[in-house]
């Protein structure tokens, strides 16, 4: 459970980060308001055409009496609109992440300079091209994992009482995983982190991951604050990304779930060693 703390800590360590550095954090903002553009004129046309969409799809029910033909529309209307906000959240990251791949990766650097002990970062060494390529690619594959996580909640969505309690609080913990996966890319494919040790080096901290991630996908369902917290939040995946390495962070309060020491817990030693084994 401490790992539950030390994650979310990152996050408001990345916050605090940008506010001291209120240059990189202006640079940032620029690729969330763009993708707030594009993922506003999309959620409004489903909101308009979405009654319609539904319509269209439920043909068997154009003879039901009312009122159980509009509860019934309504009611996946509804869900459909959820669904629409799900993948929102899920995807903005990696689509805001894609865009402002070079101003990411550029204050992702600055961070890790700040903290590292000798003051250096670490750099992919390929050029810009092949950096958006595999940053498109990996985006690609975790958006068709966010898919069948879902669909499969939007299925669980019609279970009575758990679809409206259960499968929520699921849905933001999913969220939580692959929000973080998206921010913590930016500093491991610097590093020559491929996606399946990535993945691993993150189950192996589920607690960490979620106490980062987690809190902002619940913020990130706040409208236009997903723009705002972007920059803080990649910063603050960069934090965490030199923890599930066990790179050193030469910071005051350097781990803030367990300020003793930045010993890895639950399980994460081999799964860095895996890590490293695929770099």
């Amino acid at each position: 459970m401490r790992d539950l703390a030390t994650g979310f800590g990152y996050l408001l360590k990345g916050q605090r980060w940008v506010a001291r550095h209120g240059g990189r954090y202006g640079f940032g903002l620029l690729p969330g308001l763009i993708t707030l553009v594009l993922y506003g004129v999309a959620l409004v046309s489903l909101a308009l055409w979405g009654p319609d969409l539904v319509g269209w799809a439920t043909p068997f029910a154009d003879d039901w009496s009312s009122p159980w033909q509009g509860l019934f529309r309504g009611f996946l209307t509804v869900v459909l609109f959820a669904l629409g906000l799900l993948l929102a959240v899920l995807t903005f990251t990696a689509v805001t992440l894609l865009i402002g791949q070079p101003f990411y990766d550029s204050l992702s650097e600055s961070v890790d300079r700040d903290v590292s002990p000798d003051g250096t970062a670490p750099e992919s060494g390929l050029p810009l091209w092949r950096e958006l390529w595999v940053s498109a690619r990996d985006s690609l594959r975790i958006l068709m994992r966010a898919l069948v996580w879902g669909l499969l909640l939007f299925a669980l969505g019609f279970l009575p009482f758990v679809g409206q309690t259960v499968v929520p609080v699921i849905g933001f913990f999913v969220t939580g995983f692959f929000l973080t996966e998206e921010l913590a890319a930016v500093a491991l494919q610097r590093r020559d982190v491929e996606l399946r040790a990535r993945l691993g080096l993150l189950r192996s901290r589920r607690m960490l991951v979620w106490g980062f991630g987690t809190p902002l996908g619940l913020a990130f369902l706040v409208p236009f604050v997903a723009v705002f917290l972007m920059p803080g939040a990649v910063a603050g995946a960069t934090l965490l990304a030199r923890d599930l390495l066990g790179e050193e962070i030469t910071d005051d309060d350097q781990d803030p779930g367990n300020p003793e020491d930045g010993e890895n817990r639950d399980g994460g030693d081999e799964a860095r060693r895996d890590a490293q084994i695929t770099r």
